[in-house]
Parts: C-alpha cells; structure tokens; sequence
C-alpha cells in the first residue's frame, strides 16, 4: 500500500474520529448546557498545551529533516570521493588504471542496486564491505613507478579514505533517528491536544467541526512526516542514489 494513500486514510480516520466523538458529545450534554461557561483557565491550559506541542513537533520536524540532509551528503561524498578515484588514476599504467576504475564500478554498481535495497532493513551488504576493500587493496598493492605517479598515490589514498568513511556514515544513517520514548511523547501530546479541543465544550457548528477536523487532521500529517523522514533511505520522501548515478552515467540501468 502506497505511503501517501496510508497518510490519506490515516487523516480522513483522524477527522471521523474527531467528528464522531464531538457527535456523541454533544448528544449527551444536557439542554442547560451553556459553552460560553468554560472556565477561563482551561482556555489556557488548552493554549499552552498547544504551543508547547507545537514546539515538540517543531523541534522533531527539524531533527529527522537534518538527518536526511545528512545522509544526502554521505551519499554524495562518497560519491565523489570513488569519482575522484577514477579520475586520478589516469596517470597509472593502463592495466592498472582499467583495473582499479573496474573495481570502482564494481562495488558502484552493487551499492546503487543490491546494498540500496538492503538499506530499507537498516543495514549494509558484507559484499559491499568486500568490494570497498578490493578498491583499497588495489590501490594501495600498487607501487608507483616514478615520481609523478608517486606524487598521486597519496591523493589516492586520501579519496580511498574519505570513501570509506562516507560509507560508514552512510551506515550510520540507515537507522531511525527518533527513539522510542520520543515517539511516545509525540503520539501521547497529540492525543492530549486533541483532547482539550473537547474540553473547551465545541459545539456541533459546521464551522467548529470543520476546524476540529482540520486540526486533527494537521496533527495527523505532521506525525507522518516526522515518520517518513526518520529513515532516510527507505520511505516515501527518501535519499536516493542519484549522486552515484550522475558521476557513473555509464552504470545506468
């Protein structure tokens, strides 16, 4: 099931739910029932209940937004630092120059393909550790054989390094980044601030229970988003491998 047809679903149920309770609600209030008597303090506890909640998703939007940008960058260092690989090693003799850019293409091609599918369960392949390790042995098995060559197999190893450390921040990145407690939280104040709405005794105006149900139904799309960005690699608005793609045009499928 699509995603964004489980964010409709999940919003429509959020309204009818809200439009259901206010309905049975307001069915049992007596006729004496007078809203404009709600205490003046609970319309400030349902203000500050509010804003605080407003801030907590605030702050957990901008959290998993800064997770995904991160895992952006990895992608796209390590990207470049395995085209910087390619590149450099022109200066090689030709067999190891096909050699090394053989390698480069090799472990490219499994990560955007094989290693990017097994992203979506929260690891990487021991196949890829394999190939990156076969790209460092290759390059550094080598032993320059004059002074310009010399002067780029240190480059070289740089790149080497600067690849590997993307990918295993790259690794890093692949968990959720929002812990359990905090979930709790985020469900638990949406729950209380649906709850006040009630509190304040709405009435069942088309006016008020299109603004409860759009209020709900904002709570309801805000929590999908924090869920859909806090897996970077294996949700609806998720990273891709494009910056592989771009700088390796010729491993397209």
């Amino acid at each position: 099931m699509s995603e964004w047809l489980v964010l409709t679903l999940a919003m429509a149920v959020v309204c009818a739910v809200v439009v259901l309770v206010t309905t049975l609600r307001h069915r049992r209030v007596g006729d004496d029932d007078d809203p404009s008597e709600t205490p003046d303090v609970i319309e400030y506890m349902t203000m500050m209940i509010g804003v605080v909640y407003a801030i907590v998703l605030g702050l957990a939007i901008a959290g998993v937004w800064e997770a995904r940008n991160a895992a952006e960058d990895h992608v796209r260092a390590e990207a470049q630092a395995l085209h910087e690989i390619a590149e450099r090693v022109r200066v090689y003799p030709a067999d190891v120059r096909d050699r090394i850019r053989a390698d480069v293409d090799a472990y490219v091609g499994h990560v955007t393909t094989t290693e990017w599918k097994a992203m979506a369960d929260g690891e990487l392949t021991d196949e890829g550790a394999r190939l990156i390790d076969r790209v460092r042995h290759t390059v550094t098995d080598y032993e320059p054989a004059d002074e310009f060559e010399a002067q780029a197999y240190q480059p070289l190893m740089d790149q080497v390094t600067a690849a590997d450390q993307a990918r295993g921040a790259r690794a890093d990145s692949t968990e959720a980044t929002m812990p359990a407690v905090v979930w709790f939280g985020l469900i638990t104040g949406g729950l209380v601030t649906l709850g006040m709405v009630f509190a304040l005794q709405i009435r069942r105006t088309a006016r008020e229970m299109v603004l409860a149900g759009l209020f709900s139904a904002l709570i309801a799309f805000l929590l999908f988003l924090i869920w859909d960005f806090d897996a970077p690699y294996s949700r609806g608005v998720a990273t891709t491998a494009e910056p592989f793609l771009e700088l390796f045009p010729h491993l397209k499928r």
